[in-house]
């Protein structure tokens, strides 16, 4: 079930993932969004921040029936029926549930902690996905479990390839996925040296970027 439920994570750049599970649609972090897109059933929002709470970019894929779920600050720029949560909380959305962890910095002020910005664990079909959101290595990773973990590699804004590298030991998925690089910051080798760093340790599949 989790090799299945990767064959349909597709990575649309950056932070921004789409899932298919359950018969329904999930976007992470919705930007830059180009082609044919399928409509959402859920959208998920980590932060403020343009690169990953883009009203316009939602707009390509919000329906009538579409959930949107977003920290505070990102649910104040978005029209429309949204639900804010915070760190904490879960939630349920069809066959999706949704729970919110922290995403944030320890050693620059990028992403505060007492902005309450979000990770999210989704489980759906008995298959856990963390999307870690723009964050550091933090110690509550030591304590999120999830099946497909979603980390960012890149550095400057988030951490490093060798600090996900550690998340990805602490939380010990079945596999891990980085993220934010080839866009805003980092490099393809931001993820291939996390993936050497897993070796041996935690299988990871370096996505393959999907343009709709």
């Amino acid at each position: 079930m989790i090799e299945k439920m990767l064959s349909n994570l597709d990575w649309l750049g950056h932070d921004c993932f789409r899932l298919r599970a359950a018969g329904q649609i999930v976007y992470f972090d919705p930007f830059q969004l180009s082609g044919d897109l399928p409509p959402a059933d859920l959208i998920l929002v980590s932060h403020e921040h343009f690169d990953h709470c883009s009203p316009d970019d939602i707009k390509k894929i919000r329906q009538a029936a579409t959930v949107i779920i977003a920290e505070k600050q990102a649910a104040a720029k978005l029209s429309g029926k949204v639900t804010a949560i915070q760190p904490g909380q879960t939630v349920t959305s069809g066959p999706f549930t949704i729970e919110a962890v922290r995403a944030y910095n320890t050693n620059k002020k990028f992403h505060p902690r007492a902005n309450n910005w979000l990770g999210y664990i989704v489980t759906v079909e008995g298959v856990r996905i963390y999307h870690a959101g723009d964050t550091d290595y933090i110690p509550e990773m030591a304590g999120y479990q999830a099946d497909i973990a979603l980390l960012p590699v890149s550095g400057t804004y988030v951490m490093t390839a060798e600090e996900a590298a550690q998340a990805a030991l602490d939380i010990n998925p079945k596999v891990a996925v980085p993220m934010h690089f080839g866009s805003i910051v980092g490099e393809q080798s931001d993820a291939e040296r996390f993936a050497a760093k897993l070796v041996n340790k935690i299988k990871v599949h370096i996505p393959q970027k999907k343009s709709n």
